[in-house]
């Protein structure tokens, strides 16, 4: 056992160490979320922390006992068997040691308690898209009095812009959150210094027993929150990989925006606690709370969904590229070759040639298409996904519908136009046509139709598809990548 001071305070309590237990002792304090200034109101509060911990620790929460002064009683104790404070999850991160196997197995065990908890349904006060404005409007109030001397006034703005939108723009997101099942009484605390990495799997210590309200929420918002600190303490990278492996264990659907939200607010809620903490006199608080913000800043740039268009003529790869770009950041990709052939009613592979205009490619036909790309686009980011719509976009008309529909969930609009040298593209249409394994039926004669009645796209970035697809996509990955990497940790 590593040595550990004799006692540990925090503001509400005080933990006294022997050998093998530590005991903790609530303090009499009275504040205006929790009273425990009676011993009867301690005591229900010991018990509470008891039950509640049980739950993941049950192997280290032992019990609960009295504490007399000259014969009388006084107060009482919660008995915990005592963690080796070398094997606290904050200092292996920090240290820069291999914690992956740690962290599949915390998440793992996150996972596992999460899916034991019922599902709150009945209760629209905690995660819905107002109640989840109101603890962000909560944030930024109490840091708005730290803008200039602690917080840059444009990157203040700009978190606090980005999480309102996010949020007023997904309203049943959040209500499909509660009705999916997926608001529980989680841990409410999930930090890496109350995390022990042992021999026979991790201990998670210490969740918010004082508050229901700050406890009950998403279950994604419960493990954001040690996701957020493994960012801080290690960077990007593992955060990411936990949050990964939390899903896989889950096997439940959680929407990449939402996660990288409430991660987000995670660490808003930590720059709120500094700056607040600054306010009070600490002066090592300033440098603390913008590293935090820096971070909820970077999620919630990553929260914004995008909606990519990739166009351009038939033959010019466009297809391959949306397919390995979806492969490549995780995002749905929808394609109007299979949808047209999904209207009509026939196989993919059910080639039926035609004009440019006739068959399953008259203007009625190919309007029909584009409203249900973007209706099924629409759903995508209406359950917090990105989408990647690989068309021609030959039509500015069409390409404005997909303007308005990004402007109405706020996604972020990415334009991408292929090229290609005219004899290519010939070769790679024929070369396509005699396998005959691709659902596009454009032949040379109505690729040509197409380039000819293009409208003028300024507002797409014109990418070259010549070479290999690993060359394309490394090409397009960096008008990507700006966008989808999280600030680094320190």
């Amino acid at each position: 056992m590593a040595a550990a001071a004799a006692s540990r305070e925090t503001h509400i309590s005080q933990i006294f160490f022997t050998a093998d237990r530590a005991y903790k002792l609530l303090k009499p304090v009275h504040m205006s979320f929790l009273d425990l200034s009676d011993r009867e109101q301690r005591l229900a509060a010991a018990r509470r922390e008891l039950d509640l911990n049980r739950r993941i620790a049950p192997d280290v929460y032992l019990g609960l006992g009295d504490l007399h002064e000259h014969g009388e009683l006084v107060d009482h104790l919660v008995f915990m068997r005592r963690m080796p404070d070398d094997r606290r999850l904050s200092d292996l991160l920090r240290s820069g040691a291999d914690t992956d196997d740690h962290l599949r197995s915390i998440a793992r065990t996150v996972a596992v308690f999460h899916a034991g908890l019922q599902p709150i349904t009945d209760d629209d006060s905690i995660a819905t898209a107002a109640a989840t404005r109101a603890r962000w409007m909560d944030n930024v109030v109490n840091i708005e009095r730290s803008v200039g001397p602690v917080i840059d006034a444009d990157p203040f703005e700009r978190a606090r812009d980005l999480a309102l939108r996010y949020i007023d723009a997904n309203p049943m997101l959040f209500a499909s959150r509660i009705a999916g099942g997926f608001v529980r009484d989680g841990h409410g605390d999930l930090i890496a210094d109350d995390i022990f990495c042992l021999d026979d799997g991790p201990r998670i210590l210490d969740c918010l027993a004082f508050r229901d309200d700050f406890r009950i929420g998403d279950v994604l918002s419960d493990i954001a929150f040690l996701v957020m600190d493994v960012h801080r303490l290690a960077g990007a990278e593992p955060g990411r990989r936990l949050m990964g492996w939390y899903q896989e264990y889950a096997n439940e659907h959680h929407p990449s925006s939402l996660a990288h939200h409430y991660v987000a607010y995670r660490a808003h809620v930590r720059t709120k606690v500094a700056c607040l903490a600054h306010e009070q006199g600490g002066r090592d608080q300033v440098a603390l709370a913008r590293e935090y913000h820096a971070l909820a800043l970077g999620h919630l740039e990553l929260a914004r969904g995008r909606l990519v268009l990739v166009g351009g003529a038939p033959g010019v790869g466009k297809s391959t590229l949306s397919s390995r770009l979806g492969e490549m950041f995780h995002i749905p990709t929808l394609v109007t070759d299979v949808i047209r052939k999904d209207l009509a009613g026939v196989a993919h592979d059910d080639h039926r040639p035609s004009g440019l205009g006739s068959g399953l490619y008259t203007p009625e036909m190919t309007d029909r298409v584009y409203r249900e790309l973007l209706r099924q686009a629409d759903l995508l980011l209406t359950s917090g996904e990105s989408a990647i719509l690989d068309a021609s976009w030959t039509s500015d008309e069409h390409r404005r519908r997909a303007r308005n529909l990004a402007r109405r969930h706020d996604a972020e609009l990415i334009q991408i136009e292929c090229t290609l040298d005219p004899d290519e593209t010939r070769h790679r249409i024929r070369r396509r046509t005699s396998r005959g394994d691709d659902p596009s039926d454009a032949t040379v004669a109505v690729a040509e139709q197409m380039a000819a009645r293009r409208d003028p796209w300024p507002e797409a970035t014109v990418v070259s598809t010549e070479g290999t697809i690993d060359q394309v996509s490394t090409r397009v990955r960096t008008i990507l990548d700006d966008h989808d990497e999280p600030p680094e940790g320190p």
